[in-house]
Order: C-alpha cells, then sequence, then structure tokens
C-alpha cells in the first residue's frame, strides 16, 4: 500500500551523481513552465503547498526529488519553454534531460499540456523524449475546468494529433483546480509501479 500523504523532499540534482539510483520507481513529472505542474503534483498527492508554485517559473535548472512513503520517487523535471531564460541555460537543460533520459532511470513519465492550446514545439520535443525512453508514459491534459464541455473531444484529438501519441498513451483531462481526473491518473501510476495504493 502506498500513502501519499508519507512524503518529503529529497533533494534538487544537478548533475548525474545526484540521481537516485536504488532500483525504486521513479515516477517523472513534466510540463511548460507555466502549465501548472506543481499544482497537479499537488492535486495527486493531497497537498496544499507541497511542490512550490513559483511566481517566477523556468528561474532554475534541476530535478527535485520528493520520496513517497519511502517505496517511489516523484521526479519534478524543470519546466521548459519559458522565454526569458537564456540560451545558455535552455542548452544546461537540455544536457541534464538528455543524461537523466540516456540513464534509463524512469518507470513511467506523466506529461503535462494545457487543455486549452494546441500544444508547443517544446511539448513535442518532450514528448519525443518519452517516447524514445521505450517507458510507459500518460498525457495530462490540465486546466479542464477553463474550457466549454463542447471543445473537449477537438481539443483532446488535437492534443493526441499534435504529440504524434501511440495508441497505448492515454490523454486524461484534468483540473488541478477540482481533483477531475486525479483518480484516473493515479490508477495508471499504480498499475504502471505494481504497487496498489490507498491514502491512509
Amino acid at each position: 500500500m502506498l500513502n501519499l500523504h508519507n512524503a518529503e523532499f529529497l533533494r534538487s540534482a544537478v548533475k548525474e551523481s545526484d540521481f537516485p539510483s536504488d532500483g525504486l520507481p521513479q515516477v517523472v513529472f513534466a510540463g511548460k513552465s507555466n502549465v501548472g505542474k506543481s499544482s497537479v503534483i499537488n492535486k495527486l498527492l493531497g497537498r496544499k503547498n507541497f511542490a512550490r508554485v513559483s511566481a517566477q517559473p523556468g528561474k532554475t535548472v534541476h530535478i527535485n526529488y520528493f520520496m513517497i512513503d519511502r517505496k517511489m520517487y516523484l521526479v519534478d523535471l524543470p519546466g521548459y519553454g519559458y522565454a526569458r531564460v537564456s540560451k545558455a541555460e535552455q542548452q544546461r537543460w537540455g544536457a541534464l534531460m538528455e543524461t537523466y533520459f540516456a540513464l534509463g532511470l524512469l518507470t513511467v513519465g506523466i506529461q503535462i499540456v494545457d487543455i486549452r492550446h494546441k500544444p508547443t514545439r517544446d511539448d513535442v520535443t518532450m514528448a519525443d523524449w518519452f517516447r524514445a525512453s521505450d517507458k510507459p508514459w500518460i498525457v495530462v491534459a490540465n486546466k479542464l475546468d477553463k474550457i466549454k464541455k463542447s471543445q473537449l473531444e477537438g481539443n483532446m484529438a488535437e492534443i493526441r494529433q499534435t504529440l504524434l501519441l501511440p495508441v497505448e498513451v492515454p490523454v486524461i483531462p484534468f483540473s488541478a483546480e477540482k481533483g477531475i481526473g486525479r483518480d484516473e491518473v493515479l490508477a495508471h501510476i499504480y498499475g504502471y509501479i505494481g504497487k496498489e495504493g490507498s491514502e491512509q
């Protein structure tokens, strides 16, 4: 059983030697700087301010590791696509991603996109990283509460088409605000890490 409330910040990784490699499952979260990644993580864990919601996205290039119930790592990749980040910072981001993905540490990827908009070129690049990893990943279409019901089907189709998603990659409509989609995302995570989870 996985107790999501038993969650603690472990470390910020800036180089390969910082990455835990003890064989515990690593659930990796990725998304644009302003897509609400921290809010999604907070909602999944049932915590209000666990993953820091930054007023200045894209300021630091590092990978944040959280330990969940001493059985799983939640890995928060640095937000991408922030316009004000320098070229050098973008290159550092790319090098860090390349190193992390090359090591094959991730168990399952969670890519967060904005359901209101067509995925950006950076979103497509991130999807390519996950696809190349040969590990399962899911796409969480956040900000569901910001669109009309009539837009849902078309927007979901556009996300799938733009990211060139294989049929086995689910796209889950999600609202970090209202918690819609939370149970479905958790069910996928539990399925992939091979543990039945429940909140104590």
